[in-house]
Protein backbone atom coordinates (compact mmCIF):
# COMPACT_ATOMS: atom_id res chain seq x y z
CA UNK A 1 0.00 0.00 0.00
CA UNK A 2 1.14 3.69 -0.75
CA UNK A 3 -0.53 7.17 -0.18
CA UNK A 4 -1.22 6.97 -3.69
CA UNK A 5 -2.84 3.56 -3.61
CA UNK A 6 -6.90 4.03 -5.26
CA UNK A 7 -9.03 2.87 -2.69
CA UNK A 8 -11.23 1.15 -5.84
CA UNK A 9 -8.32 -1.22 -5.83
CA UNK A 10 -8.80 -2.50 -2.57
CA UNK A 11 -12.95 -2.26 -2.06
CA UNK A 12 -14.57 -3.67 -4.15
CA UNK A 13 -16.95 -2.17 -6.64
CA UNK A 14 -16.64 1.02 -4.28
CA UNK A 15 -17.11 4.35 -6.45
CA UNK A 16 -18.34 7.98 -5.80
CA UNK A 17 -20.86 9.76 -7.74
CA UNK A 18 -18.50 10.94 -10.61
CA UNK A 19 -17.54 7.19 -11.52
CA UNK A 20 -13.47 8.70 -12.89
CA UNK A 21 -13.25 10.44 -9.32
CA UNK A 22 -14.59 7.03 -7.77
CA UNK A 23 -11.74 5.25 -9.74
CA UNK A 24 -9.22 7.36 -8.68
CA UNK A 25 -9.45 9.08 -5.13
CA UNK A 26 -6.87 7.52 -3.07
CA UNK A 27 -5.91 6.87 0.52
CA UNK A 28 -4.16 10.30 0.56
CA UNK A 29 -6.66 12.23 -0.52
CA UNK A 30 -8.95 10.96 1.74
CA UNK A 31 -6.71 11.24 4.77
CA UNK A 32 -6.43 15.04 3.33
CA UNK A 33 -10.09 15.02 2.87
CA UNK A 34 -9.69 16.40 -0.56
CA UNK A 35 -11.88 13.85 -2.18
CA UNK A 36 -14.92 16.66 -2.79
CA UNK A 37 -16.98 14.22 -0.69
CA UNK A 38 -19.03 17.20 1.68
CA UNK A 39 -18.74 17.62 5.29
CA UNK A 40 -19.28 14.44 7.33
CA UNK A 41 -20.80 12.57 4.30
CA UNK A 42 -22.16 9.30 5.19
CA UNK A 43 -23.32 10.71 8.90
CA UNK A 44 -26.81 10.45 8.45
CA UNK A 45 -26.50 6.52 7.78
CA UNK A 46 -24.79 5.68 10.80
CA UNK A 47 -27.55 7.23 12.66
CA UNK A 48 -29.87 5.41 10.71
CA UNK A 49 -27.70 2.06 11.71
CA UNK A 50 -26.31 1.26 9.12
CA UNK A 51 -23.40 -0.74 8.86
CA UNK A 52 -20.15 0.27 7.96
CA UNK A 53 -19.58 -1.00 4.70
CA UNK A 54 -23.10 0.05 3.95
CA UNK A 55 -22.56 3.51 4.27
CA UNK A 56 -18.80 3.29 2.23
CA UNK A 57 -21.10 1.88 -0.50
CA UNK A 58 -23.71 4.66 -0.31
CA UNK A 59 -21.16 7.59 -0.47
CA UNK A 60 -21.94 7.17 -4.26
CA UNK A 61 -24.86 8.93 -3.88
CA UNK A 62 -23.71 11.96 -1.97
CA UNK A 63 -22.76 15.04 -4.14
CA UNK A 64 -19.51 16.11 -5.44
CA UNK A 65 -17.30 19.67 -4.90
CA UNK A 66 -14.17 19.73 -7.25
CA UNK A 67 -11.90 17.08 -6.68
CA UNK A 68 -8.51 17.80 -5.34
CA UNK A 69 -8.94 21.38 -4.67
CA UNK A 70 -11.99 21.73 -2.14
CA UNK A 71 -11.71 20.65 1.65
CA UNK A 72 -14.71 18.82 3.30
CA UNK A 73 -13.89 16.98 6.62
CA UNK A 74 -15.48 13.63 6.21
CA UNK A 75 -15.17 11.11 8.79
CA UNK A 76 -16.50 8.11 6.66
CA UNK A 77 -14.39 8.81 3.45
CA UNK A 78 -11.32 8.38 5.63
CA UNK A 79 -12.71 5.37 7.19
CA UNK A 80 -13.40 3.72 3.47
CA UNK A 81 -9.20 4.62 3.06
CA UNK A 82 -8.61 2.73 6.75
CA UNK A 83 -10.78 -0.32 5.22
CA UNK A 84 -8.95 -0.15 1.54
CA UNK A 85 -5.70 -0.77 3.75
CA UNK A 86 -6.55 -3.10 5.59
CA UNK A 87 -8.01 -5.52 3.00
CA UNK A 88 -4.53 -5.09 1.04
CA UNK A 89 -3.27 -6.94 4.85
CA UNK A 90 -6.16 -9.09 4.67
CA UNK A 91 -7.05 -8.54 8.10
CA UNK A 92 -9.71 -6.39 10.05
CA UNK A 93 -8.99 -2.56 10.86
CA UNK A 94 -9.25 -2.88 14.29
CA UNK A 95 -6.58 -5.82 14.38
CA UNK A 96 -4.59 -4.11 11.62
CA UNK A 97 -4.08 -0.68 14.08
CA UNK A 98 -3.60 -3.52 17.04
CA UNK A 99 -1.21 -5.38 15.06
CA UNK A 100 1.38 -2.26 13.91
CA UNK A 101 0.71 0.24 16.15
CA UNK A 102 -0.69 -0.41 19.69
CA UNK A 103 1.05 -3.41 20.66
CA UNK A 104 4.60 -2.38 19.70
CA UNK A 105 3.89 1.04 21.31
CA UNK A 106 2.49 -0.60 24.41
CA UNK A 107 -0.65 1.16 24.44
CA UNK A 108 -2.74 -1.58 26.09
CA UNK A 109 -5.57 1.00 26.96
CA UNK A 110 -6.14 2.07 23.44
CA UNK A 111 -8.66 0.17 20.90
CA UNK A 112 -10.83 0.95 18.05
CA UNK A 113 -13.52 -1.48 19.55
CA UNK A 114 -16.68 -0.26 21.49
CA UNK A 115 -16.33 -3.90 23.74
CA UNK A 116 -12.89 -3.20 24.53
CA UNK A 117 -13.79 0.15 25.97
CA UNK A 118 -16.80 -0.79 28.02
CA UNK A 119 -15.34 -4.19 29.64
CA UNK A 120 -12.60 -1.50 31.36
CA UNK A 121 -13.72 -0.83 34.48
CA UNK A 122 -11.80 2.69 34.90
CA UNK A 123 -13.29 4.28 32.24
CA UNK A 124 -14.77 7.78 31.13
CA UNK A 125 -19.03 8.48 31.43
CA UNK A 126 -20.13 10.76 28.35
CA UNK A 127 -21.66 13.95 29.52
CA UNK A 128 -24.17 16.05 27.36
CA UNK A 129 -25.29 19.21 28.60
CA UNK A 130 -28.94 19.79 29.55
CA UNK A 131 -31.21 22.80 31.37
CA UNK A 132 -30.13 20.72 34.49
CA UNK A 133 -26.46 21.02 33.82
CA UNK A 134 -24.14 17.94 32.48
CA UNK A 135 -25.62 15.16 32.86
CA UNK A 136 -24.68 10.85 31.35
CA UNK A 137 -25.59 10.53 28.41
CA UNK A 138 -25.78 6.90 26.59
CA UNK A 139 -22.92 5.97 24.32
CA UNK A 140 -23.21 2.66 22.72
CA UNK A 141 -20.18 3.01 20.40
CA UNK A 142 -19.34 4.60 16.92
CA UNK A 143 -17.61 1.11 15.68
CA UNK A 144 -19.22 1.70 12.36
CA UNK A 145 -16.46 5.12 12.07
CA UNK A 146 -13.61 3.45 12.81
CA UNK A 147 -10.98 4.43 12.23
CA UNK A 148 -12.17 8.32 12.17
CA UNK A 149 -14.21 7.76 15.16
CA UNK A 150 -14.75 5.38 18.19
CA UNK A 151 -11.12 4.83 19.19
CA UNK A 152 -10.83 4.67 23.20
CA UNK A 153 -7.11 5.44 25.06
CA UNK A 154 -5.84 7.03 28.05
CA UNK A 155 -3.66 10.57 28.40
CA UNK A 156 -0.37 7.92 29.22
CA UNK A 157 -1.13 5.66 25.90
CA UNK A 158 -1.21 8.75 23.71
CA UNK A 159 1.49 10.07 25.05
CA UNK A 160 3.66 7.19 23.55
CA UNK A 161 1.93 7.87 20.35
CA UNK A 162 2.78 11.70 20.95
CA UNK A 163 6.09 10.57 20.86
CA UNK A 164 6.65 8.61 18.28
CA UNK A 165 5.18 11.21 15.51
CA UNK A 166 7.78 13.68 17.13
CA UNK A 167 10.50 11.10 16.58
CA UNK A 168 10.37 10.44 13.43
CA UNK A 169 8.14 7.35 14.15
CA UNK A 170 10.81 6.04 16.55
CA UNK A 171 9.81 4.66 20.08
CA UNK A 172 12.47 3.40 22.75
CA UNK A 173 14.70 3.40 20.33
CA UNK A 174 13.41 1.25 17.71
CA UNK A 175 11.64 2.31 14.39
CA UNK A 176 7.72 0.95 14.15
CA UNK A 177 6.52 3.26 11.83
CA UNK A 178 8.83 3.76 8.50
CA UNK A 179 10.11 7.62 8.29
CA UNK A 180 9.06 8.90 4.91
CA UNK A 181 5.33 8.07 4.75
CA UNK A 182 5.08 9.43 7.86
CA UNK A 183 6.80 12.71 6.73
CA UNK A 184 3.88 12.96 4.36
CA UNK A 185 1.68 12.37 6.88
CA UNK A 186 3.19 15.69 8.57
CA UNK A 187 3.32 17.75 5.33
CA UNK A 188 0.87 20.26 4.02
CA UNK A 189 -1.23 18.60 1.76
CA UNK A 190 -4.40 20.69 1.25
CA UNK A 191 -5.40 24.24 1.59
CA UNK A 192 -7.94 25.09 4.46
CA UNK A 193 -8.17 29.04 5.08
CA UNK A 194 -6.54 31.56 7.23
CA UNK A 195 -6.90 31.43 11.28
CA UNK A 196 -5.60 34.73 12.62
CA UNK A 197 -3.66 35.12 9.52
CA UNK A 198 -1.85 32.31 9.39
CA UNK A 199 -2.78 29.60 6.50
CA UNK A 200 -4.18 26.35 7.65
CA UNK A 201 -3.60 23.38 6.04
CA UNK A 202 -4.12 19.47 6.27
CA UNK A 203 -1.81 16.48 6.39
CA UNK A 204 -2.91 13.22 6.10
CA UNK A 205 -5.29 12.96 8.98
CA UNK A 206 -4.08 15.64 11.17
CA UNK A 207 -4.25 19.88 10.96
CA UNK A 208 -1.37 21.63 9.77
CA UNK A 209 -1.58 25.49 11.27
CA UNK A 210 1.27 28.04 12.10
CA UNK A 211 1.60 29.97 15.18
CA UNK A 212 2.52 33.79 15.64
CA UNK A 213 5.91 32.85 15.97
CA UNK A 214 5.62 31.32 12.20
CA UNK A 215 6.09 27.92 13.99
CA UNK A 216 4.20 24.55 12.24
CA UNK A 217 2.01 22.94 14.79
CA UNK A 218 0.29 19.30 14.00
CA UNK A 219 -2.74 18.90 15.59
CA UNK A 220 -6.31 17.45 15.71
CA UNK A 221 -9.84 17.59 17.39
CA UNK A 222 -12.14 14.86 17.83
CA UNK A 223 -15.70 15.09 19.14
CA UNK A 224 -18.75 13.16 19.87
CA UNK A 225 -22.27 14.78 20.19
CA UNK A 226 -23.24 12.22 22.82
CA UNK A 227 -20.17 13.89 25.02
CA UNK A 228 -16.76 13.49 24.30
CA UNK A 229 -14.19 16.52 23.72
CA UNK A 230 -10.92 16.08 22.67
CA UNK A 231 -7.40 17.17 20.70
CA UNK A 232 -3.82 16.77 20.70
CA UNK A 233 -1.20 19.82 19.65
CA UNK A 234 2.58 18.90 18.60
CA UNK A 235 5.08 21.25 18.02
CA UNK A 236 7.71 19.24 16.21
CA UNK A 237 10.75 21.85 16.67
CA UNK A 238 9.89 21.93 20.04
CA UNK A 239 9.96 17.93 20.50
CA UNK A 240 6.81 19.32 22.47
CA UNK A 241 3.32 17.71 22.59
CA UNK A 242 0.04 18.49 24.65
CA UNK A 243 -2.91 16.55 25.01
CA UNK A 244 -6.33 17.17 26.61
CA UNK A 245 -9.01 14.68 26.96
CA UNK A 246 -12.74 15.52 28.37
CA UNK A 247 -15.96 13.33 28.47
CA UNK A 248 -18.40 16.36 27.67
CA UNK A 249 -20.18 17.57 24.96
CA UNK A 250 -17.65 19.54 22.43
CA UNK A 251 -17.54 23.26 23.65
CA UNK A 252 -13.67 24.16 22.74
CA UNK A 253 -12.64 23.79 26.24
CA UNK A 254 -9.63 21.18 25.51
CA UNK A 255 -8.83 23.72 22.31
CA UNK A 256 -8.78 26.24 24.94
CA UNK A 257 -6.82 24.48 27.49
CA UNK A 258 -3.82 23.50 24.77
CA UNK A 259 -3.49 26.74 23.00
CA UNK A 260 -3.11 28.51 26.68
CA UNK A 261 -0.58 25.84 27.03
CA UNK A 262 1.55 26.85 24.27
CA UNK A 263 0.84 30.91 25.11
CA UNK A 264 2.61 30.15 28.33
CA UNK A 265 5.74 28.27 26.11
CA UNK A 266 6.20 30.07 23.61
CA UNK A 267 5.30 34.16 25.33
CA UNK A 268 5.08 33.82 29.12
CA UNK A 269 1.78 35.13 28.61
CA UNK A 270 -1.87 34.37 27.13
CA UNK A 271 -2.20 36.24 24.00
CA UNK A 272 -5.92 35.79 23.17
CA UNK A 273 -8.91 35.11 25.16
CA UNK A 274 -8.90 31.56 23.62
CA UNK A 275 -12.14 30.43 25.53
CA UNK A 276 -13.97 33.22 24.08
CA UNK A 277 -12.41 31.97 20.52
CA UNK A 278 -13.15 28.28 20.50
CA UNK A 279 -16.91 28.77 22.56
CA UNK A 280 -17.54 31.00 19.20
CA UNK A 281 -16.06 28.51 16.66
CA UNK A 282 -17.51 25.75 18.35
CA UNK A 283 -21.48 27.07 17.86
CA UNK A 284 -20.81 27.80 14.25
CA UNK A 285 -19.93 24.00 14.19
CA UNK A 286 -22.61 22.56 15.94
CA UNK A 287 -25.54 24.66 14.84
CA UNK A 288 -26.06 22.16 12.19
CA UNK A 289 -27.18 20.04 14.51
CA UNK A 290 -29.87 21.87 15.65
CA UNK A 291 -33.00 22.39 13.67
CA UNK A 292 -34.36 25.81 12.04
CA UNK A 293 -37.32 24.92 14.55
CA UNK A 294 -34.82 25.59 17.56
CA UNK A 295 -36.23 28.65 19.80
CA UNK A 296 -39.15 28.72 17.36
CA UNK A 297 -42.45 28.61 19.72
CA UNK A 298 -44.73 26.58 18.19
CA UNK A 299 -47.67 27.97 15.94
CA UNK A 300 -50.71 29.46 18.25
CA UNK A 301 -52.91 29.00 15.21
CA UNK A 302 -51.12 26.89 12.70
CA UNK A 303 -52.86 25.38 9.34
CA UNK A 304 -54.51 22.10 9.39
CA UNK A 305 -53.08 19.13 8.27
CA UNK A 306 -54.89 16.95 5.44
CA UNK A 307 -56.20 13.69 6.42
CA UNK A 308 -53.74 11.10 7.65
CA UNK A 309 -54.39 8.67 4.54
CA UNK A 310 -52.44 11.61 2.71
CA UNK A 311 -49.35 11.15 4.08
CA UNK A 312 -49.31 6.99 5.05
CA UNK A 313 -47.52 5.43 2.44
CA UNK A 314 -43.60 3.62 1.60
CA UNK A 315 -41.14 6.52 0.18
CA UNK A 316 -38.39 5.73 -1.36
CA UNK A 317 -34.89 7.56 -1.57
CA UNK A 318 -31.71 5.96 -3.12
CA UNK A 319 -29.09 7.16 0.00
CA UNK A 320 -31.65 6.34 3.04
CA UNK A 321 -33.60 3.29 1.48
CA UNK A 322 -37.24 3.49 1.67
CA UNK A 323 -39.34 4.98 4.53
CA UNK A 324 -42.96 3.97 5.96
CA UNK A 325 -45.30 6.64 7.11
CA UNK A 326 -47.98 4.88 8.96
CA UNK A 327 -50.64 5.85 11.07
CA UNK A 328 -52.72 4.78 14.52
CA UNK A 329 -55.40 6.32 16.84
CA UNK A 330 -52.29 8.32 18.37
CA UNK A 331 -51.53 9.67 15.29
CA UNK A 332 -48.60 9.54 12.14
CA UNK A 333 -45.56 7.44 12.97
CA UNK A 334 -42.41 7.33 10.82
CA UNK A 335 -39.91 3.93 9.99
CA UNK A 336 -36.79 4.44 8.79
CA UNK A 337 -33.72 2.28 8.81
CA UNK A 338 -32.07 -1.07 8.66
CA UNK A 339 -33.53 -1.33 12.12
CA UNK A 340 -37.01 0.25 11.73
CA UNK A 341 -36.43 2.86 14.10
CA UNK A 342 -39.19 4.59 14.74
CA UNK A 343 -40.55 8.09 15.71
CA UNK A 344 -43.55 10.08 16.43
CA UNK A 345 -44.78 12.76 14.52
CA UNK A 346 -46.63 15.54 15.90
CA UNK A 347 -47.82 18.69 13.48
CA UNK A 348 -46.76 21.64 13.41
CA UNK A 349 -48.48 23.54 10.69
CA UNK A 350 -49.66 22.64 7.44
CA UNK A 351 -48.11 19.75 5.91
CA UNK A 352 -45.26 19.73 8.58
CA UNK A 353 -44.68 17.78 11.24
CA UNK A 354 -41.84 17.51 13.52
CA UNK A 355 -39.62 14.94 15.82
CA UNK A 356 -36.79 14.23 17.95
CA UNK A 357 -34.12 11.92 15.89
CA UNK A 358 -31.97 11.66 18.96
CA UNK A 359 -28.36 11.83 19.22
CA UNK A 360 -27.19 11.52 22.50
CA UNK A 361 -29.69 13.97 24.24
CA UNK A 362 -28.59 17.14 22.36
CA UNK A 363 -30.75 17.07 19.11
CA UNK A 364 -33.60 19.19 18.84
CA UNK A 365 -36.88 19.06 17.07
CA UNK A 366 -36.43 18.16 12.94
CA UNK A 367 -38.75 18.88 10.72
CA UNK A 368 -40.96 16.58 8.24
CA UNK A 369 -42.27 18.35 5.69
CA UNK A 370 -44.62 16.63 2.96
CA UNK A 371 -45.39 17.57 -0.46
CA UNK A 372 -48.48 16.50 -1.86
CA UNK A 373 -48.22 15.28 -5.78
CA UNK A 374 -48.71 17.74 -8.78
CA UNK A 375 -49.06 16.66 -12.15
CA UNK A 376 -45.11 17.38 -12.43
CA UNK A 377 -44.22 14.69 -9.78
CA UNK A 378 -45.50 12.44 -7.00
CA UNK A 379 -45.89 12.93 -3.52
CA UNK A 380 -42.90 13.34 -1.79
CA UNK A 381 -41.75 14.56 2.31
CA UNK A 382 -38.27 15.75 3.43
CA UNK A 383 -36.87 14.86 6.18
CA UNK A 384 -34.74 18.36 7.43
CA UNK A 385 -32.42 15.47 9.45
CA UNK A 386 -31.32 14.10 6.53
CA UNK A 387 -31.13 16.92 4.22
CA UNK A 388 -27.78 18.67 5.05
CA UNK A 389 -26.32 17.45 1.34
CA UNK A 390 -29.41 17.79 -0.61
CA UNK A 391 -30.72 14.36 -0.43
CA UNK A 392 -33.30 13.69 2.20
CA UNK A 393 -36.05 14.04 0.03
CA UNK A 394 -38.06 10.87 -0.11
CA UNK A 395 -40.44 10.30 -3.14
CA UNK A 396 -44.09 8.24 -2.27
CA UNK A 397 -44.44 4.97 -4.18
Amino acid sequence: MQWSTPIAKEIPGFTLSDPWVGSHVTIADMFAHRSGLPDHAGEGLEDLGFDRAEIISRLRFEPLSPFRITFGYTNYGLTAAAVAAANAERVSWDDLANNILFKPLGMTSTSYRYSDFISRKNRAWLHVKTAHGYEPSVYNGVEEEAPAGNASSSVNDMAKWMILQLNEGRYNGKQIIAKAPLEEMQTPQMAKGSVFGHMSFNGLGMAITYDDLGLMHLSHSGALEQGAATVYDLLPSAHLGIIVLSNGFPHGEPETIASMFYDLVEFGHYQRDWQSFYGGLFDQMTAPLLSKLNGEKEPANPAPARSNDAYVGTYSNDMYGPAIVSADSKGLHLMIGPKHMTFALRHWNGDTFVFRPGGGGFRTLTELTFKPATSDHAARMTIEWLNDHGNGTFTKQ
